[in-house]
Formats: C-alpha cells, sequence, structure tokens
C-alpha cells in the first residue's frame, strides 16, 4: 500500500467548490505569495511537519527536504520518497525496499506540494486576522474557510513574512481535533535540477519490488 504525507493530504481536502466574496487585504497577500513561487524556476526547502490531536494524545513529528520545479518535485524523509516527473508518481518506501508507480493526476492536488501556494484560489473564503512575530519575522497570519461544511477541514491559517511573501506554515484544523502544522525553512530559490532530480533511478535501489499501478 502506498503511504501519503498529511501535508500533501492538505492539498485535497481544500480541492472545493468555486468561492466566494473574498477578503481584499488577505487576497493581495496571498497574490503576492502566489507570484513569488510561480516565477521561480525551482526552489527547495527543509520541513517540519507536526500532527497533533490532544483527545487522542497523540502527537508525531516528521521532517525532511522538498525540491519543487513547476509541477514537478522530489520530496524526501527519512522513511520514504515521493517523486513526481508531471507525468509519473514513484513513491519509494525504505523499510520495505518497495516503490509505488501511479499515474500522475494534475487535478488530483494532495499530490503535489507545488500546488500549496495556489490552493487559495479556488473552493474556499479567505480573511487577514493580524500582523504577527514568527521567529522573530514580521509577518502576516490570513486563515481559510472551505465554503463545503461537509470538508474535513474547518480552517486553516497560513502564517507568510510581511517583507519578502515567503510561507513559514500553513496549519489545518481538522473536526476530529486533529491539527497538522507543516513549517518550511532553509529555503532556497532557484536550485539546480535536471531530469534526473524528479526520476525514480531503480538501478540505485538494489532488489527494489516495483508495484506498477499505472
Amino acid at each position: 500500500m502506498t503511504k501519503q504525507f498529511s501535508l500533501l493530504a492538505l492539498a485535497a481536502s481544500l480541492a472545493l467548490p468555486a468561492a466566494a466574496q473574498q477578503d481584499p487585504k488577505a487576497g493581495k497577500i496571498l497574490d503576492a505569495v502566489s507570484a513569488k513561487y510561480t516565477a521561480l524556476k525551482s526552489f527547495q526547502a527543509s520541513f517540519t511537519q507536526t500532527l497533533e490531536n490532544p483527545a487522542a494524545k497523540l502527537k508525531q513529528n516528521l521532517s525532511g527536504d522538498v525540491t519543487v520545479s513547476g509541477q514537478k518535485y522530489h520530496l524526501a524523509t527519512n522513511g520514504q520518497e515521493i517523486i513526481n516527473d508531471g507525468k509519473t508518481t514513484w513513491t519509494y518506501l525504505k523499510n520495505e525496499n518497495e516503490v509505488n508507480i501511479t499515474e500522475s493526476d494534475p487535478t488530483n492536488q494532495d499530490m503535489s506540494p507545488a500546488q500549496m501556494y495556489t490552493m487559495y484560489k479556488k473552493g474556499y473564503k479567505y480573511t487577514y486576522v493580524k500582523s504577527l512575530k514568527d521567529a522573530g519575522v514580521t509577518s502576516d497570519l490570513i486563515e481559510l474557510s472551505p465554503e463545503d461544511r461537509k470538508n474535513d477541514v474547518f480552517k486553516v491559517q497560513i502564517i507568510v513574512g510581511t517583507a519578502d511573501h515567503a510561507i513559514h506554515s500553513v496549519k489545518t484544523f481538522k473536526k476530529n481535533g486533529t491539527r497538522t502544522t507543516f513549517t518550511l525553512k532553509n529555503f532556497k530559490p532557484n536550485v539546480p535540477v535536471s531530469a534526473t532530480s524528479f526520476a525514480f533511478d531503480k538501478n540505485a535501489h538494489k532488489g527494489v519490488k516495483v508495484v506498477d499501478l499505472r
């Protein structure tokens, strides 16, 4: 079975019906964020994901690195890698030495970290909350509310730098009490990438089990 990151599932939870009237201030900031990232040829960052549910006494941490170029990406942690070249997705499970291969679906946004800075454009309302200091940096907190009341996610909070419009963190709130915080750091714009950056090399994984689900 293919394991999924909660942070990637965030995008799918926000793929909702058309949006209504929005907060102009929040929209202006989100547009600047989107313009910043879409203008880059590529970028790389380390991330930390924290999954919490106080009622269930659950707290899990996950960290890794992600490289993005257009709709292509390579996401890696200690346990697995997800690689997408825009057409094919490889999910490599290190402990099992197994790779699952699926077709890339551009409409299935949960599989693309490249969509996290454009998801606001469809399906939910956004509101400017306040200015704050995040790790000593003046930042803006924006809250998104899905219009589909049946959605498991009822709120998303995004913190971005006021001066550079860089995404600091994305936090989702689910009806079951689960809170997932995805924090970006060590951001590097326009890093060198090639075709091999976004393709799984079977020869580099001796004895790997290939499960082709296409």
